[in-house]
This record gives structure tokens, C-alpha cells and sequence, in this order.
């Protein structure tokens, strides 16, 4: 009987595949649901679509912690996509770590500035 096989098989790996599959599809329900409530809003309004139609939209309190939820599942989306893409097409570490950090850095910085103009209204 061949070694590696059965009960006592070596698995290797990072083991998140599962979770992180189950992060991507969860996050991306959120973003669809969300999706869904400001297209709803926005299709059944009064009045011409501007400035005061968005503000009015995201100006109670509950609309912005669900934008910002939204934001952070965004965040976390884009994060698993990209460092899943990153892992498996980079091979030299050195810049695959690179673009990991300016990833980060990248999405951090959307996230700041995303929250920055939620703030504003």
C-alpha cells in the first residue's frame, strides 16, 4: 500500500480554502443585497437623481453602518481575490510580497478615503 494514502496522509498547505470560498460568497451576497436596497431607493425616489437624492439616501444613521459593513466586506473581497491571484501566478517571494503590501496599503487607503466621503454628507 502506497504511503501518503489513508488515515495517516500528510496534508500540507494554508488550509483556509473553505473559509476564504465561504468569505468570498458571503461578502459578495452582502454586496449584492446592498446592491438591491440602493437600487430600490434610487429607482422609487422623487424627484431628479443628485446630490441631495444620494445624501437623503445615506444620511440616517443605519444606511451608513450598513455602507460601511459593505465597505469592509468589499475590503475583505478584493483582499482574497487579489492575494489569491498573487499566490498563484508570482512565484519569485520577494515580489510576491510586494504586491501583497502594496495591496494592503492600496485597500486601506481606498477604505479610509471610502469612509471619509460616508462621513461627509
Amino acid at each position: 500500500m502506497s504511503e501518503g494514502i489513508g488515515s495517516k496522509r500528510l496534508v500540507t498547505g494554508a488550509h483556509y480554502g473553505l473559509r476564504d470560498w465561504m468569505a468570498q460568497r458571503l461578502t459578495a451576497a452582502l454586496m449584492a443585497v446592498f446592491t438591491l436596497l440602493v437600487l430600490f431607493q434610487v429607482l422609487f425616489s422623487r424627484g431628479e437623481i443628485g446630490y441631495d437624492l444620494w445624501a437623503g439616501i445615506f444620511n440616517p444613521q443605519w444606511m451608513r453602518a450598513l455602507t460601511f459593513t459593505v465597505f469592509l466586506a468589499l475590503t475583505y473581497h478584493v483582499w482574497v481575490g487579489m492575494r489569491d491571484i498573487w499566490m498563484d501566478y508570482i512565484k519569485p517571494v520577494g515580489l510576491r510580497s510586494a504586491l501583497h503590501l502594496f495591496t494592503i496599503v492600496w485597500l486601506l487607503s481606498c477604505l479610509g478615503w471610502a469612509v471619509q466621503v460616508l462621513w461627509r454628507l
